[in-house]
């Protein structure tokens, strides 16, 4: 009897043309850091949990529906909305030192993967 050892990956499934973008990846890994963040949140602190999570959920699905505009203007609009949505990432970190709801270090990741984000997005629209 042969035994065939079937590949562990699976089928390749078929990608779109945004998920090859370097900042749309990074934005996908803050979206799921900020995740991680959100399950250790304490209880009473709703409002800026979804805020968080609207915000975090906004810069890869902005950064998408961008890339898939066929004007360079529209194109740059959604970038942008990507970029305020980082920032407004940014701000909701530091309001979480400021009522210590997690440390400085570990947010500190967040705010690097933010920066580069930023960065990406500046010039994607210059």
């Amino acid at each position: 009897m042969s035994s065939h050892r079937r590949e562990a990956k699976g089928p390749v499934r078929p990608r779109l043309n945004h998920e090859n973008l370097d900042v749309y990846r990074l934005a996908i890994e803050f979206f799921a850091f900020s995740q991680s963040l959100l399950a250790r949140l304490p209880s009473g602190h709703g409002i800026v949990a979804n805020q968080f999570r609207r915000a975090a959920l906004s810069i890869p699905l902005n950064i998408a529906e961008g890339y898939g505009k066929r004007g360079q203007k529209d194109r740059a609009r959604f970038y942008d909305i990507a970029r305020g949505s980082a920032h407004e990432c940014g701000a909701i970190l530091d309001a979480w030192i400021v009522l210590r709801l997690g440390e400085e270090n570990a947010l500190g990741q967040g705010t690097t993967l933010l920066h580069r984000i930023v960065c990406m997005l500046v010039k994607m629209t210059a």
